[in-house]
Formats: C-alpha cells, structure tokens, sequence
C-alpha cells in the first residue's frame, strides 16, 4: 500500500508520518476505542471529539462513513 500525506487535522489524531489507508483507519479505530468514542446505543456510530470534528466536519459518523471523509485528509 502506497503511503499517503496527511492533513494537519488527521496528523493531530494519527500522527505526522505518511501511512497508507489501511493503517490510517487502524489509527483512527485505536484513537475512537481508547476515548470511548463509539455510541454506547449503536456501536456502528463514532461520536467526535475536538479532534475528529475536525476530521469528519460533523459530530457523529457511521463507521462505513468514516472511510469516505478520510478521503479529504490525504494525497
């Protein structure tokens, strides 16, 4: 997998080093589990902190969302 450049707002939750997709979003799931992001009523939706707003432009995702609004945060 190729390794992609970050934003500074995805780097503030994934780090500063080029990752490939698959490692960002293994970052990401680390980062929702160990803040107790998740829904507590539905597991499939993430709850944003000051962090991830900034990464998702919204206060709640699905998780199958999630992979699409990385998309904006990459080159």
């Amino acid at each position: 997998m190729k390794a992609l450049t970050l934003s500074p707002e995805l780097s503030a939750v994934v780090g500063d080093k080029p990752l490939p997709r698959t490692e960002i979003v293994s970052k990401l799931w680390v980062y929702i589990k160990a803040n107790n992001l998740q829904d507590q009523a539905n597991k499939r939706m993430i709850n944003a902190d000051k962090k991830l707003l900034a990464v998702f432009g919204k206060p709640q995702v699905s998780m199958f969302e999630m992979a699409g609004l990385i998309g904006k945060h990459v080159k």
